[in-house]
């Protein structure tokens, strides 16, 4: 158990910009891509995953210190901190059975495709993170590891499925062949494929509404630049921030909407050659089957309809929290909802009207999930020692990932009757989503105008992306969840290293230190 556990954490602090590069030079290799080839593609990787986290981790710095200044202009006075997923992964890694929990992930993989159940190769191991948290909260709840085993393991085969379902949008999306996402957040989608399906039948919301159609129809203000500094500039003054810190903020936010776009060409540049190579190799020796790599959400992170969305969801957060009654969860560090948008964006297929209405529509339920985990994250930051909890405070996140589902399961298995009706209501809306999600038109092609040139190669195997950086957590030292300075993926930009979280108003995170990884 103890080697296991020194070779877990040792893959783990090498870093998603390390680690799955590796993981691409090896599967180019055995494809037949050329020696030169497949390095330049697998650093051309891990060039792109780490522009994508400093320009992540950027807009988060620059955002994240406008929303607690909002917070303080609300006169919002909340006793549960908001850690976000940083804290969250960093507690949860602490966790005595967190080892267990990589080979899990393995073996359920490799019996998928050995019988194929599955068409994803998930390489996203940092995210492994997502199932040890599942498996404390059902722990939580019925005081069973087999039970918390058991839903962990049903989630996996979730988030791979979920993989395959999105695979084809994704690539229609980015221009990425032969890559998918079977993330956590993604499965969100079954709580708003209901929502966006009556949508339908408003005719405002069947028109192209996404950056491209914009741009159209706006002019230079629907320019991602402009766009950028535009909402940079009202959140600045939603901020109480003087002329000069608006205009500030306006840039860093044009600034980010700007170099998204360009850094995810990047991993078109990288993963074509390998897409190719792969697709030939399966095409000679196993019949031409289909296998898709999963990668971290940020390989989505080049569409700017995720950030104007999250950005704009900052105030009606802020807002939600002052006038919900009994939500106990001061937004701070996890304000960027990212445990949304991911999945809002695969499931409207980049329409920028969907996605702010289902966020308005939404934004209470993390919230409310927050609240309702609070107990299970401030038990857990105990049990571990990880962070130091005062009296009469507890420990949260705002975004929480996965209430719907983390909270149906786990009160399921604890035999509670109701919550396995919504159990079986939650399954039977995942299978509907499959086959809608299989069968409707690729996002270029749903609203009548072209959103973004779809990839050519449809049967390929492209690599998986893992965010965040080694992430043992032994350390937490100085982690600062409000202005996040960290090289770590999300939920889930795919962010990766270090999490700064060093300053939660007096809350101690006493000497525990961290390299921090992600969901």
């Amino acid at each position: 158990m103890d080697i296991l556990k020194t070779v877990v954490n040792y893959v783990l602090n090498l870093g998603s910009a390390v680690f799955v590069p590796l993981i691409m030079f090896v599967l180019a290799m055995i494809a037949g891509l050329k020696f030169k080839k497949s390095i330049m593609a697998a650093l051309t990787l891990g060039v792109a995953f780490s522009g994508m986290t400093l320009v992540v981790n950027y807009m988060t710095d620059a955002i994240a210190p406008a929303g607690k200044a909002m917070s303080k202009a609300f006169h919002l006075s909340l006793n549960a901190v908001d850690m976000g997923w940083p804290g969250v992964a960093a507690i949860t890694w602490t966790y005595k059975a967190a080892f267990l929990f990589f080979p899990l992930l393995l073996i359920i993989n490799f019996v998928m495709l050995s019988f194929k159940m599955t068409k994803t190769l998930n390489v996203d191991m940092w995210n492994v993170w997502n199932k040890i948290f599942t498996y404390v909260v059902v722990l939580y709840f019925t005081h069973s590891s087999i039970m918390g085993f058991i839903v962990a393991s049903i989630q996996i085969i979730l988030e791979l499925k979920s993989g395959d379902m999105f695979h084809r949008h994704i690539e229609d999306l980015t221009g990425m062949p032969g890559v998918t996402v079977p993330h956590f957040v993604t499965l969100f989608a079954v709580i708003l494929q209901p929502l966006n399906r009556l949508m339908d039948f408003v005719p405002i919301f069947n028109k192209p509404f996404d950056a491209e159609a914009l741009q159209k129809r706006i002019g230079i203000l629907g320019d991602n630049t402009v766009m950028g500094a535009i909402i940079g500039v009202l959140l600045g003054f939603g901020a109480g921030y003087s002329v000069s810190g608006s205009l500030n903020l306006a840039v860093q936010a044009a600034t980010a909407m700007t170099l998204f776009p360009m850094i995810s060409k990047l991993f078109m540049k990288a993963l074509q050659p390998i897409a190719d190579a792969m697709s030939g190799f399966m095409q000679k020796h196993f019949s031409g089957r289909e296998v898709y790599i999963g990668l971290d959400w940020p390989i989505l992170a080049g569409r700017s309809e995720l950030w104007v969305t999250v950005i704009i969801l900052v105030p009606v957060m802020l807002i939600f929290a002052m006038i919900l009654p009994h939500n106990s969860v001061l937004p701070f560090a996890g304000i960027i909802n990212l445990s949304f948008v991911v999945a809002a964006l695969l499931i409207t297929g980049a329409n920028l009207l969907r996605m702010i209405v289902l966020g308005l529509i939404t934004t209470p339920v993390f919230l409310y999930g927050g609240t309702f985990f609070a107990p299970v994250i401030t038990n857990l930051a105990k049990e571990t020692g990880a962070v130091k909890v005062h009296a009469g405070q507890q420990l949260s996140w705002s975004t929480f990932e996965g209430p719907d589902f983390r909270m149906f399961f786990g009160e399921a298995f604890a035999g509670k009757w109701w919550a396995i009706i919504a159990v079986i209501i939650w399954l039977l809306v995942f299978v509907w989503l499959y086959h809608d999600q299989t069968r409707l038109p690729l996002p270029s092609q749903r609203y009548g105008t072209p959103v973004v040139a779809a990839a050519t190669s449809t049967t390929t195997v492209t690599p998986a992306e893992s965010n965040s950086g080694g992430s043992t957590l032994d350390d937490i030292d100085g982690l600062d969840f409000g202005s996040t300075t960290k090289k770590a993926d999300t939920n889930n930009p795919g962010n990766d290293g270090n999490s700064g979280l060093n300053n939660i108003d007096g809350l101690d995170f006493g000497g525990t230190n961290k390299n921090n990884k992600k969901s």
